[in-house]
Parts: structure tokens; sequence; C-alpha cells
């Protein structure tokens, strides 16, 4: 009995605090850059986790719409429109059976998504001045977000870019064998951390890091084992086969000599002629593929009263001598 009373004035307690506090929005745009954590990366090591395994040179831009209603001063929901665009390619490794690989992608992801914002540190009055300009939070998040994927890639010969450095569609050519394409479609789980400054009442300046967890291997279109694409397309073929070249293993087994030719044999990068007999390793399968933005959001404040100050407060609108204040947030 004691816990059912607990709860039920823990909720009142914040329905109390909800239905009394203004009602605050702020919308606006962001900005920043992006990378990837998936079969393309990492230095002289075999694949690590986290961003340790992330090229710096495979870094772009992330940029979208914004907007946030605050329920109280510690708890927060969002929701944002970002186009990403996360890229990578072996031709940035040392590690030698990454760099014999050869391989390379790109991909515009769209991303529509929320999320939950929990204020864990806030300042009122930075340098206290008294007059509560500028304000500032610190805040944990975590949410879901939908993605629309179109991943893409250049074919090489001998080293040489083919079809003027065209960037082709993979998804539809099926590059290792898939009966059905993989979906366009998927879900990602936003977590991170992010700040910002409130200024006049009026503007924030957000930074946040965010880092999404995907349930498919495929945002670089690998994942599996070299083997025939289930294409019509001859450049499908192309694509999965010709990255590799003889030129590069032989000066990576001079510069690498714990590696044999026999090691960084060409039969290992390309498809084998005997499919039923082996199939050489293309990427990862037991791991998924992930992707991280860090961007800077400016968005402009738009306060409003709750519905019970309107009815209450509104025939005050107007008149003079009504001393008028402003919330303090």
């Amino acid at each position: 009995m004691k816990k059912i009373i607990f709860f039920l004035s823990l909720v009142l307690a914040l329905l109390s605090n909800v239905s009394s506090a203004q009602y605050r929005w702020d919308y606006g745009l962001k900005v920043g850059a992006s990378n990837y954590l998936g079969d393309i990366g990492g230095k002289y090591l075999p694949r690590r986790d986290f961003v340790v395994d992330m090229h710096l040179e495979s870094t772009r831009f992330a940029t979208g719409l914004y907007g946030r209603y605050k329920v109280n001063k510690r708890l927060a929901f969002s929701a944002n429109f970002d186009w990403i665009r996360i890229t990578d390619r072996d031709a940035y490794t040392t590690y030698a059976p990454r760099r014999a690989r050869n391989a390379n992608f790109q991909n515009d992801l769209l991303e529509l998504g929320g999320r939950a914002e929990l204020t864990i540190w806030y300042d009122n009055d930075i340098g206290n001045k008294g007059y509560y300009n500028p304000d500032f939070k610190v805040f944990l998040f975590g949410g879901l977000a939908g993605y629309r994927t179109n991943p893409k890639g250049q074919i090489y010969s001998n080293g040489d870019l083919q079809y003027g450095g065209e960037w082709f569609s993979l998804r539809d050519w099926k590059t290792e064998g898939q009966k059905e394409a993989y979906s366009k479609y998927g879900l990602a789980i936003p977590a991170g951390i992010g700040a910002y400054f409130t200024y006049n009442k009026k503007w924030r300046v957000q930074w946040d890091l965010s880092w999404r967890t995907v349930f498919t291997d495929y945002l670089d279109d690998i994942s599996t084992v070299y083997t025939t694409p289930n294409s019509d397309d001859s450049r499908a073929y192309e694509f999965v086969n010709n990255q590799t070249y003889q030129a590069l293993l032989d000066g990576l087994v001079a510069e690498n000599p714990q590696y044999t030719a026999s090691d960084l044999s060409i039969e290992n990068f390309q498809i084998s002629p005997n499919p039923t007999a082996y199939q050489s390793p293309r990427g990862d399968a037991t791991h998924n593929d992930s992707y991280l933005t860090t961007q800077l959001t400016v968005t402009r404040v738009v306060r409003g009263r709750s519905s019970f100050y309107k009815s209450k407060y509104s025939y005050m609108k107007g008149k003079s001598g009504v001393r008028k204040s402003r919330a303090k947030f």
C-alpha cells in the first residue's frame, strides 16, 4: 500500500509540474560532421571498436532540421530530419589485408528521428551576473530513428578509376549474391551527450555527439564473402572482382615481410572460380555497422503560456498599468 501511495504521489507531482509549466519550444538548423564504423576502416591493425577504427580522412557532413519541446527544466523531447553522408575506402589503411581488398563506398543517409533529453547539469546564471543570460545545460539523450540507405561505389581496374569516377548504386546489384536486395530502410538507436547556451531567452547554441547503433551490416555494402553478384549488369562483377590488382599486392608484400605472396594472393580478393569449394572473406558479418555525428545547432526559442494561464490572464493583455514579467528558464 505504501508503494502505491508513493507511486501516485510521484505521478501527481510530475503532472503538476508539467501543467503549471510554460510551453517551451525551440527549432532551428544544425550542421556538423559524420563518420562511420564498419567493414572499411582501421590503421595498421584488424578491426577494433569505436572511434579508433575510423578514418579522419573519411569525415563528411551532417546537416538537418531540429525541433525540441521542454517538458520541464530537466526533461525535453526533440525531433530531427538529417542528411548524413558516410564514406570510406581501404586506400586509407596501412593494414595489408584491408589495403589489398581496395574497397570503397559512399552513402547518403536520410534520417528522421526522435529522442528524449535528460539534463544532468545546468547553470541558469553563467557568470553570476544576476540576470540569467546566458544559461547553460548539459544533457544525455537516447531515442529512435528511421533512415533511408543508398550505398554507392566507384569501379577501379589495375588501380585506375573507371567510368569517369561515377558512383554506382550497389543495393540493386546484390553484390554478395543475395536473392533479395537488402532493405532501403532501417532503424537506428541514437544515444549521446549534448550541451547548449541560451542567449537573451531567445536563441540557443547547442553542440551534441550522437552515436547510432543500427541493425544491418550493409551501410557499406560489405558483409560476407566474394561471390558472383546477382545482377545482369556487368559492372557489378567489375566492382566486386576488379578492385584488387597485382602491383598493389606486390608492393604490400614488399612493405610487410610478415605476409607472403600466398597470404596476399590475388585469388584471395576475387570471386572464386569454384565457389562451392571456397569463397574468400570480403567482410565481417559478425558485427553490424554504425555511424556517428557531431553537430552544432542554432535554434530560435518560442515561448508561450499554458492553457490555464491564457484562460486566467488573457483579459490583461493590452491593458496599461499591468506589470509584466518574463519567466526564467
